[in-house]
């Protein structure tokens, strides 16, 4: 069923609704028709790990979804390693309350998993859920900047599993991408040459400053600082750091972890690209320079592919100027090139545009009207079918995940070492050459 623009359910806005009856009204053409109801006869207990503020606006979708259109779920239980936000959370939505993310994935009633944790955290949770007979929604990015090899495992892990597997990046929703993506196999631009995106915004955003719940919180029985620090470097506590982690290279990365899943993975599988041979990452913090920020506000990257693709993408915080028509709040809709002829979206955002190359013989310019824009509503209610059906073919599959993942670890392992980054296919590795 196409939506229109006033059906899309981002994440911000949603965040800036009043309550779920305003939010019922913008979602109300979500509804599935009667025909499709009978991919909501199995229950699915849901599981939410993480319940700030991204896991707050998985639990209020989920209630929104099974209130309003008769999915077929259950929130049976929540964990945060922050007692008093996780009783919160368990008291609003009915959930079962766990201090422990094991304990969760125990629940024989926990049938789909959402994690929603801090970034460095969520290849971990992603693959004791997998272990565990769960299916995973994850939030973006699926693994932390430094942890290739757990993104590699956490690949291996769903491949060899039965699975569903999608990742938080609910852009892939919109059709403008599939639409894209067979327009190429179709062979309307030729053989592909390259894709250019971005991510553009005025503010600090995507690694702002959180909101701290408590500035006296300290570790102890309300709050377990070992489990949030997980796999990254020991650190004595502070509130800044639990609470405000975006800020630190340790738990996250910037705009090219926090942003860039959203525009990227759209343009590598609009192309079809497998792994890219190289990458060269470039940025640094050219504007929010303040006492203790450690994350980028502006990253470019460049990654060639084997097969003679090049993809390019940049972005600032610094400003929001769009180069083409913005897809989503801050993102920019890319170009992909062929040897025939380019693809790109026209200014009202509702046509994909075909330009041909101007040379004898040409193919003739072309339009094709986007069926439906994003909508974070459909975007869990299709999971939740694909759940139902074992389809492992979901809107962002764990190899996605993987091809996308593993350029921006690339882009920034090289800018860290300045230089490029190459990645070796034969034996899956990163490699960086001072």
């Amino acid at each position: 069923m196409a939506l229109n623009s006033h059906s899309q359910f981002s994440r911000r806005q949603f965040l800036q609704t009043t309550g779920l009856a305003a939010t019922a009204v913008s979602l109300s053409s979500v509804l599935y028709a009667a025909e499709e109801q009978t991919s909501k006869k199995e229950k699915l207990g849901i599981g939410v790990i993480g319940t700030g503020g991204r896991g707050s606006h998985h639990l209020h979708v989920l209630k929104w979804l099974k209130e309003n259109t008769g999915e077929n779920i259950e929130l049976v239980a929540v964990c945060d390693t922050y007692r008093p936000r996780l009783e919160r959370a368990a008291k609003t939505y009915g959930a079962k309350a766990y201090s422990n993310y094991k304990d969760l994935l125990a629940d024989k009633n926990v049938d789909v998993v959402c994690v929603a944790t801090c970034d460095h955290q969520h290849g971990y949770h992603a693959i004791d859920a997998i272990r565990a007979g769960k299916d995973v929604y994850c939030e973006k990015p699926v693994t932390h900047w430094r942890q290739f090899e757990l993104t590699r495992n956490l690949l291996d892990a769903v491949e060899q599993s039965d699975q569903v597997f999608q990742l938080g990046t609910q852009a892939m929703s919109d059709s403008v991408w599939s639409q894209m993506k067979k327009l190429v196999q179709d062979g309307l631009i030729g053989q592909p040459l390259s894709g250019e995106t971005g991510f553009f915004r005025t503010g600090d955003w995507g690694e702002r400053g959180m909101h701290i719940d408590n500035p006296n919180a300290k570790p102890g029985k309300d709050l377990d600082w070992e489990a949030f620090l997980g796999d990254a470097p020991k650190r004595e506590f502070s509130v800044d750091r639990y609470f405000r982690w975006r800020l630190f290279m340790d738990y996250a990365g910037g705009p090219a972890t926090d942003l860039y899943p959203h525009c990227l993975s759209q343009v590598i599988d609009i192309l079809g690209v497998d792994m890219p041979d190289s990458v060269a990452g470039l940025g640094g913090i050219h504007r929010y320079d303040y006492e203790l920020r450690e994350v980028p506000d502006t990253f470019n990257l460049i990654a060639q592919y084997p097969e003679n693709v090049t993809i390019t993408l940049s972005g600032t915080q610094g400003n929001d100027f769009q180069t083409t028509v913005a897809r989503g709040s801050g993102q920019r809709s890319p170009v992909i090139r062929g040897w025939d002829g380019s693809l790109t979206i026209s200014k009202n955002n509702k046509e994909i545009l075909f330009t041909p190359v101007r040379t004898k013989g040409a193919k003739a310019p072309q339009k094709f009207a986007i069926e439906q824009p994003e909508d974070m509503a459909r975007y869990w209610q299709q999971f939740l079918a694909d759940c139902r059906s074992r389809n492992k073919k979901t809107y962002s599959p764990m190899d996605l995940a993987f091809r996308t993942q593993t350029v921006l670890q690339m882009a920034m392992l090289g800018w860290q070492a300045g230089t490029i980054a190459r990645y070796d296919k034969q034996n899956r590795k990163i490699l960086i050459k001072s």
